[in-house]
């Protein structure tokens, strides 16, 4: 028979390490329970790529026994990129399906809609797929780390870019009328201060248009050389498109997030396309410079296995196997501590990750001042066939 202090002694132990886990919301010995939410449906559809190939990436971790032992389960939502329905799924999957955590939610307006809530819950918003500048204020966030460059980065790079080489230019911005959108235009303000107002033009849209040809043809008005689109994938192939029918001939620049080629140059025509200017921080599978490359060869090998007939060339997807890549290196970073506390912890603790598909010299690294996974990019032209690289690495001068 035992004795008390025996006793105590086991109940303590079995209380310690391995119960940390067990202990946690959303987890057990053998599983983890972690929420997204993905636009699959509505006028963002397109990003909802980002999704499909992040349940594919957990599939393929899922095959290899999980992390430490445990599989993913992986229980995702689908918005339509509305915040009211990212509300919804967001408490759901917190009281309901009681998740360790969230990962990888697109959107700003939908991240934006269920912070307070999961911050009073205690609920990591983790590697949320958002540029968002507001997202990027570590002490407001502290519960969220972002996994996309802010947006305030890239508009100041494509401000600075035009400043450079374009200083004459008279330049109009059209911008989805968010925060998305409008991270763009402050950044442009905070580059051209006090000539902003002589040298740039706006004119923004909303999400729920069906299309954006008026404001499209009244920027075409104002004489402007340079166009900046700043939204989602639909819009911008529409803006392709349009300008090119409208015979208007500007410098095209588009936003990461809207720079696919199956999203948005295919839609639009990647003749039309050529010329399109954007910034990014991986390199293009289809670029013959990047064919030996060990991180587009393991790409390649998970989309055929995991996505068969998925178009590789999609940079959704790019986006949603770097996801799962960071939630593998996060969950493994946790050890068998998942409780809430050192989930959030570990993602402000992220050191020199090299992504497959990121550009040689681009890491990620998080702090616990810094919640950005990105501070680097480079500028990019779309030649009608493949992307080319031009100006070199970027870095955020706030790093």
């Amino acid at each position: 028979m035992l004795r008390k202090s025996a006793l105590a002694a086991l109940l303590a132990t079995a209380l310690c390490a391995p119960a940390l886990a067990g202990n946690a919301p959303g987890v057990t010995a053998t599983e983890i329970k972690v929420g997204a939410i993905f636009p699959f449906s509505g006028p963002a559809s397109a990003l909802g790529n980002v999704g499909k190939a992040l349940i594919a990436y957990v599939n393929l971790i899922n095959d290899k026994g999980g992390v430490n032992g445990r599989k993913i389960d992986l229980i995702t939502a689908d918005d339509a990129y509305s915040p009211p329905k990212t509300v919804e799924h967001a408490r759901r999957l917190v009281e309901s399906d009681e998740v360790a955590f969230m990962f990888s939610t697109l959107g700003t307006p939908g991240n934006l809609a269920i912070a307070k809530y999961l911050a009073a819950k205690k609920v990591p918003q983790t590697f949320i797929v958002t540029g968002a500048a507001r997202f990027t204020d570590a002490k407001t966030y502290p519960l969220i780390t972002t996994a996309l460059p802010s947006y305030d980065t890239e508009s100041k790079a494509y401000a600075r870019y035009i400043a450079k080489d374009f200083p004459d230019a008279k330049i109009a911005i059209l911008y989805q009328n968010d925060d998305l959108g409008r991270d763009f235009v402050a950044g442009f303000k905070s580059e051209y201060n006090d000539a902003f107002d002589k040298k740039v033009v706006t004119s923004s849209y909303e999400v729920s248009q069906p299309t954006i040809d008026s404001q499209v043809m009244s920027l075409k008005s104002t004489g402007a050389s340079v166009l900046l689109f700043a939204g989602t994938p639909k819009f911008a192939a529409q803006a392709i498109r349009k300008t090119h029918e409208s015979g208007w001939k500007p410098l095209f620049i588009t936003n990461l997030v809207s720079s696919s080629i199956s999203s948005v140059l295919t839609p639009a025509g990647l003749d039309i396309s050529k010329g399109v200017v954007t910034a990014t921080y991986r390199k293009d599978v289809d670029d013959p410079r990047w064919a030996d490359d060990a991180g587009v060869k393991q790409y390649k090998a998970f989309m055929e296995k995991y996505m068969p007939g998925a178009d590789i060339s999609e940079s959704n997807y790019f986006t949603g196997m770097h996801q799962g890549v960071v939630l593998e290196a996060l969950l493994k970073q946790c050890g068998n501590d998942l409780s809430r506390e050192n989930i959030a912890r570990q993602a402000r603790n992220i050191k020199g990750l090299a992504l497959p598909l990121s550009l040689p010299g681009i890491v990620m690294n998080t702090s616990a001042t810094n919640n950005k996974v990105y501070t680097q990019l480079s500028l990019q032209r779309w030649n009608g066939k493949a992307w080319d690289l031009f100006g070199g690495i970027i870095n955020d001068d706030s790093e």
